[in-house]
């Protein structure tokens, strides 16, 4: 019988998942104390998880997408209290495209991605921080700006639900034609670019958007932020693009991408652009991004791709 006690946060929207329900039946069935939580509106993972922690709970498993494993990541990162004094953190992937699950190759299966976050001990990861509009948001996967950003934050929720990360190439392909380039200035520990992309990535985790691979060697352990920028493909942005997106690689731009690794970054635009953050547009002219060295603890499989030396 297990002597830890877990407590599952669900999003609303995955609150009929019949296999979520069979996996939670059996493991308690098991032995296994572990209560469920379900987010209806804005505020309640924040809650949950400062429920949890006076509980005393031992592990906080997100039950969603990307965004609700940041919603309950952030709630944890932004307390006084050092990694080893917070709850652990887990996940079962439930959302659309699901990137950092699929990166970190946790199973997709409800029981599955429960019975890892029992039998795997948590290792220290790191979070993206982000600063802008006198604000602080955190991330545990991507921030990404420019084509990609649009893609994700134009796809329609139906057509999500429907046809799963599919619906991030369709979307993407409807707007091969109208793809306007960001001037912006980047700067980080000596390193400074400026120019005109099309896309940009800021990785703890390495892709984005339903497959996007934007930062394809990030790992989550290293307090190094990895950034790609795309810069604008003159004559060459339809043919590129419609290859990168239906190979879901970023084999198709890796000649034209520049990559840097650092523990911080500025962008600054003369015009407001948007990043989406995990699902979280976030509109500025001014973003400074920092890696957070080892915030929290995670569970992930003995293989995970993210972490460094795997």
């Amino acid at each position: 019988m297990s002597t830890s006690s877990y407590r599952l946060i669900l999003n609303g929207k995955s609150a009929g998942d019949e296999a979520l329900r069979e996996a939670v039946t059996t493991l308690r069935e098991r032995g296994v104390a572990l209560d469920v939580r379900v987010t209806w509106e804005s505020g309640d993972a924040e809650r949950y998880v400062a429920e949890a922690i006076a509980d005393g709970v031992d592990t906080l498993v997100a039950a969603g997408g990307d965004g609700t494993l940041s919603e309950v990541a952030t709630a944890l990162a932004h307390r006084d209290e050092a990694a080893d004094a917070l709850p652990t953190l887990g996940l079962v992937p439930l959302g659309t495209a699901n990137d950092f699950a699929s990166a970190a190759l946790i199973p997709e299966q409800p029981l599955p991605a429960l019975e890892l976050v029992l039998a795997r001990p948590a290792r220290p990861i790191d979070l993206l921080r982000l600063d802008a509009n006198n604000a602080v948001h955190w991330a545990a996967n991507l921030a990404s700006g420019g084509f990609g950003t649009q893609v994700t934050v134009e796809t329609h929720d139906g057509l999500k639900k429907l046809l799963g990360g599919l619906a991030y190439l369709i979307t993407g392909l409807s707007k091969l034609g109208r793809i306007e380039p960001i001037p912006a200035r980047i700067s980080g520990q000596d390193f400074a670019w400026q120019g005109d992309f099309i896309a940009l990535g800021v990785g703890n985790g390495r892709q984005a958007g339903g497959g996007q691979a934007l930062c394809p060697d990030a790992v989550i352990d290293d307090g190094l932020l990895d950034v790609t920028v795309i810069p604008e493909l003159s004559g060459e942005v339809a043919d590129t693009l419609s290859t990168w997106l239906k190979q879901g690689k970023h084999a198709a731009l890796d000649e034209a991408a520049l990559r840097v690794r650092l523990p911080w970054v500025e962008i600054a635009s003369v015009q407001p652009f948007t990043l989406n953050l995990d699902g979280e547009p976030v509109e500025s002219t001014h973003f400074r991004i920092a890696c957070v060295p080892g915030r929290l603890r995670m569970h992930l499989p003995m293989d995970c791709p993210l972490l460094a030396g795997a």
